[in-house]
């Protein structure tokens, strides 16, 4: 009972997932942010334009 409880706590496999996990959502975030913004400028020259057409 020892032991497994041993192997149980050195197992990092779990954590490795974790942040692995973490690692990926800021990445997505960060992508999620710069085309938020790039779809915030676009949308502005698209209405310029159309503006400017009329």
């Amino acid at each position: 009972m020892k032991s497994t409880l041993k192997n149980f706590l050195a197992d990092e496999r779990g954590a490795t997932a974790i942040e692995y996990g973490l690692i990926a959502a800021g990445i997505a975030l960060a992508i999620i942010t710069v085309i938020n913004g790039l779809g915030a400028r676009l949308n502005t020259k698209f209405t310029s334009i159309s503006t400017a057409l009329k």
